[in-house]
């Protein structure tokens, strides 16, 4: 019966799916802009000057990437939002049209402690929590906004992140090789507040509960992480 449950339920995108009560109205609110390097991150609770320790990555659904991420030892704030499109103050309820979607992806800008985890390492989470193989689609979710995609801060991060999809593909780690997207850093707005932290926010969410949880068992079992997740 478990099983049925959930081949109905990831049968859905998570555009379709809410917690038991609706969320906001999407277009109450609009995206807000922020800055693609900002002086300041915060990183367990504690702010520190930087300018680097940034990245935003794509690879579906920004509710379960940044649930999976933040549970990740010196990964500070995880922010859900939207980058790469064509208009300004982009509202989930746009971002998400099957038809004439303005471009926008649904990204995690990642703060990070880069005395405790790289942007490598990062990228090897990256590659555990969704499949890069799949350009605009993960599992039930459909569309441009779902786009596997790293949007580089510098040249360094491009050649890693080159680097890395290189080596993953000369693996045979995945039965395709890689298709992620790497696109230099936009804008980046950030989504809605009921988005932020939103499986935290909404437990009973059977969307959420699909799938984060295999996503950490993933993580957390792989060798590289075993020894990574917060207390």
């Amino acid at each position: 019966m478990a099983t049925l449950v959930g081949v109905g339920l990831l049968s859905q995108s998570c555009a379709e799916t809410s917690n038991d009560e609706e969320p906001p109205t999407p277009t109450a609110e609009t995206a807000k802009p922020a800055e693609a390097n900002p002086k300041e991150m915060e990183v367990n609770g504690e702010k520190k000057a930087s300018t680097d320790g940034i990245a935003t990555l794509g690879g579906g659904c920004f509710w379960c990437v940044e649930a999976v991420l933040e549970q990740i030892d010196g990964i500070g704030d995880v922010v859900s939002g939207y980058m790469g499109g064509k208009t300004e103050n982009p509202t989930y309820e746009e971002v998400c049209k099957k038809v004439g979607n303005p471009g926008h992806i649904e990204v995690v800008q990642v703060h990070y402690d880069t005395e405790k985890i790289d942007f490598d390492t990062l990228l090897e989470a990256f590659w555990l929590l969704h499949d890069p193989t799949s350009k605009d689609r993960q599992g039930a979710d459909k569309g441009i906004q779902y786009r596997s995609i790293i949007f580089y801060h510098d040249d360094v991060q491009k050649a890693a992140a080159e680097a890395s999809i290189a080596k993953k593909n000369a693996e045979g780690k995945f039965s395709k090789d890689i298709v992620t997207e790497l696109r230099p850093v936009e804008k980046f707005w950030i989504a809605e507040e009921y988005h932020q932290d939103y499986f935290a926010k909404n437990p009973s969410n059977r969307y959420c509960n699909a799938l984060v949880p295999p996503k950490l068992f993933k993580l957390f079992n792989d060798a590289k992480f075993a020894d990574k997740q917060k207390k």
